[in-house]
């Protein structure tokens, strides 16, 4: 059972609340920096590991951390996190630091990361949580890996920076690596992610959870408004206590 309950974390962040293309969050580093696969990979592992390393001790010391200063110590930890993480990088990772640049330290507000620690990690034991970080790092860094493959191989006829199509009859499109093209490729990618959606739902398989859905995130769920059951407010209590 327990098993089923980690492999449903990491499927709701990859499927069925992908932070990039259904939950539509942390848009600034997702537009900025996925100019190439590299970058986007960069930015997406760095996310990763503050996401599940926050998630771990926000879960691990939910019920010591007063109400009242909930958010400002969420912040504290994420902020601690990201310093070390940006060291890290300056000084083994020395060229992607320098192309990820300020977006590296912006991590901090990310959205999804204080998203994550306010609707699941805070309410949920650690394990459940770290795969919930897990997940969603991975649903962000494939987001921004998928944007930056296309804007990367229209802009420039390049993949990881390699030459793949040849400028001897490709002309580069340039506007795909500059900031309209972000926005062209994340509208196309969000509606092939929506036809995907209805197709399933059609199928009778839909991708959100179902109605009485025991996964413990209500409030993170995308489709909380239309739930009904409410059931997993109730398990997320019990395994609280």
């Amino acid at each position: 059972m327990k098993g089923n309950v980690y492999l449903e974390r990491l499927k709701n962040g990859l499927i069925t609340e992908n932070p990039t293309f259904v939950l539509m969050l942390g848009m600034c580093p997702t537009l900025a920096v996925t100019t190439s696969v590299i970058n986007g990979i960069g930015m997406g592992l760095s996310t990763t590991v503050v996401l599940v390393c926050a998630n771990l001790l926000i879960s691990l010391f939910r019920k010591v951390i007063p109400d009242g200063v909930r958010m400002p110590a969420f912040i504290v930890i994420v902020a601690s996190l990201v310093t070390v993480v940006q060291f890290l990088m300056q000084a083994y990772l020395n060229s992607l630091y320098g192309a990820l640049g300020l977006y590296i330290p912006l991590i901090v507000v990310n959205c999804i990361i204080l998203g994550r620690a306010e609707s699941y990690a805070s309410k949920n034991p650690v394990l459940p949580s770290i795969f919930d970080g897990i997940g969603m790092g991975l649903g962000f860094t494939f987001g921004l890996c998928c944007l930056g493959a296309v804007r990367e191989l229209l802009g420039s006829g390049q993949l990881c920076g390699i030459q793949v199509l040849s400028l001897s009859w490709f002309t580069p499109i340039t506007i795909f690596i500059m900031a309209p093209g972000a926005f062209l490729v994340l509208a196309f990618l969000v509606a092939i992610m929506n036809v995907i959606r209805k197709k399933a739902a059609a199928a009778g398989k839909p991708l959100h959870e179902p109605v009485g859905c025991m996964s413990g995130d209500c409030a993170g769920c995308g489709f909380a408004a239309s739930c009904t059951g409410k059931s997993s407010d109730k398990t997320a209590g019990k395994e609280e206590a």
